[in-house]
């Protein structure tokens, strides 16, 4: 897709008068993507949040059934990396529309199939379709938007990471509890693809294909990059459970993964019409920014993955019990993302100053979160949650306008690439940093609880029997083993500050150009 894939006047936006304003149409295909783009998040987290209730309807082993999440992740890190390539080949307008039919399709079909190989094969594809659509929405809100309304467009871009994984815990225990009906789990998404088809199918221009790009993309690469990229998500997903190296598949999957990365990445770097092009991250904010923004993924997971492990483990919750815990950091997304943007236009704010304070809210939750007790319910994450509410959008936009800002409109579609597989690869590294950090301080708390139990079980009048103390001694391990993880990330977040303190600053958009910093 050419410069000017949005109609011509939002094309010549850039030389028109600061004053002038948008046509409807392209902010309603903009819509539309960004629709597009939560309902392939809300599709991802939901069906995870909701795989005890696929499995019990399934009648799925725990082993089968996490191979659900796993190629279903693997589809969307696979896709991210060569979305925009193919969405300026065969113009945004047919690729948005064709993935989100696939989407919407699949999601209609899926709850009918009962075969486990051909659930697996279907809900992979659909990963793929649905991996498409996140990375559009950051490459139109770069190519297209003009500067005094970019940060509004990042901001949106933000919330596939703050709101909809949030969201997702409320809509899973809706479907499940309150419906009754495990189907919705696939069929939530329809009404919004319907919505988000309309206004993309209504607001982007019809464009010819650009045949020609075919004989001039990297297909070598492509060749050994997408089996890369799905070997490195079934390690990142499956390594805890399988217990990484003890595992002759994780062995023989991170190896060949990461010979085939090596390949992939080299035929990228050399070739003169790559899928995404590393040479960017040479820019101190992109190569820092972006390092920073994988890092950040996982301190996020102490939002949504610690909480909702404790209250289901040891409290026995629902999804929807911890919906309000997910919805005390989703819902003020929708105010305080643009606000963040908001505040960045102002000539007095240093946007890194902003990501840091952002960070330091984290982590001050995390540390509320450390003291973590079996006597905890919902109530007791609140003050957490809302610090996660307020720091996680500083963070998360300020990151973004730091990094993107020394990027060109053209390179929009390189960066949108290489942002959102190291989004992709962020949240699964994440899941399994923390997965593996719960797993491996939970044993060790229980050896130290087992072992002071020995001590003591003479001077008790009473000793319990093996299986309570074994029931005691495990709830005990998980409630200080997620403490540990709570400490651990809040002292990341920390260490985050001096990184992002050596990012270039960066003038607010109305009085700098991007071509000047990078």
């Amino acid at each position: 897709m050419s410069a000017d894939a949005l109609p011509h006047a939002a094309a010549a936006l850039p030389a028109a008068a600061p004053a002038a304003k948008p046509s409807r149409r392209p902010m309603a295909g903009l819509l539309g993507i960004f629709i597009a783009a939560m309902m392939a998040g809300l599709n991802n987290r939901v069906g995870a949040l909701a795989l005890a209730d696929l499995r019990g309807v399934l009648g799925l082993g725990l082993d089968d059934a996490s191979w659900l999440t796993t190629v279903y992740g693997a589809g969307e890190l696979i896709a991210m990396p060569f979305a925009a390539w193919f969405a300026i080949t065969l113009s945004v307008r047919r690729f948005e529309l064709w993935m989100i039919g696939a989407c919407t399709l699949l999601a209609l079909a899926l709850p009918f199939v009962h075969d486990l190989t051909l659930l697996l094969v279907l809900r992979f594809i659909q990963g793929v379709a649905s991996g498409t659509l996140i990375p559009l929405l950051m490459m139109a809100a770069l190519k297209f938007l003009p500067p005094h309304i970019k940060l509004y467009g990042l901001a949106l871009y933000a919330m596939t990471a703050t709101f909809a994984p949030n969201l997702s815990i409320w809509l899973a225990g809706h479907w499940a509890d309150e419906l009754v009906d495990w189907r919705w789990i696939y069929w939530q998404i329809v009404p919004l693809a319907m919505l988000a088809a309309g206004l993309v199918a209504w607001g982007l221009p019809r464009e010819p294909i650009q045949a020609a790009r075919f004989s001039q993309a990297n297909w070598t690469g492509m060749l050994c990059g997408v089996p890369a990229l799905g070997l490195v998500a079934v390690v990142l997903d499956q390594g805890v459970r399988l217990n990484w190296l003890n595992s002759p598949l994780i062995v023989a999957s991170l190896l060949a993964g990461i010979a085939l990365l090596a390949v992939y990445l080299l035929t990228e770097w050399y070739h003169p019409a790559p899928f995404i092009k590393l040479q960017i991250l040479g820019r101190r904010n992109l190569g820092l920014g972006f390092s920073l923004l994988v890092l950040l993924l996982v301190v996020l997971m102490s939002s949504s993955l610690l909480p909702a492990s404790y209250l289901a483990r040891v409290q026995d919750y629902r999804p929807l019990q911890m919906a309000p815990i997910g919805l005390l950091v989703a819902l003020p997304q929708l105010v305080l993302g643009p606000l963040v943007a908001l505040l960045l236009y102002r000539k007095w704010v240093d946007a890194r100053l902003v990501f840091s304070a952002g960070l330091l809210l984290v982590a001050l939750a995390c540390f509320a979160g450390a003291g973590l007790t079996s006597d905890w319910n919902g109530e007791q994450f609140i003050a957490a949650q809302t610090l996660q509410a307020f720091g996680q959008p500083m963070a998360v936009v300020s990151m973004l306008f730091l990094a993107t800002s020394v990027v060109q409109p053209q390179e929009g579609p390189f960066v949108s690439g290489t942002v959102n597989m190291l989004r992709a690869f962020g949240s699964l590294a994440g899941a399994a940093v923390v997965g593996q950090l719960v797993t491996v301080r939970g044993r060790y708390h229980a050896d130290v609880l087992l072992d002071h139990a020995g001590l003591v079980a003479n001077s008790l009048p009473a000793a319990p029997e093996p299986s309570e103390l074994m029931a005691i001694v495990g709830q005990q391990a998980l409630v200080l083993s997620v403490a540990d993880a709570y400490r651990v990330l809040g002292v990341l977040a920390v260490l985050l500050v001096p990184l992002v303190l050596r990012l270039h600053y960066i003038a607010p958009p109305l009085t700098h150009s991007p071509s000047s910093n990078g």
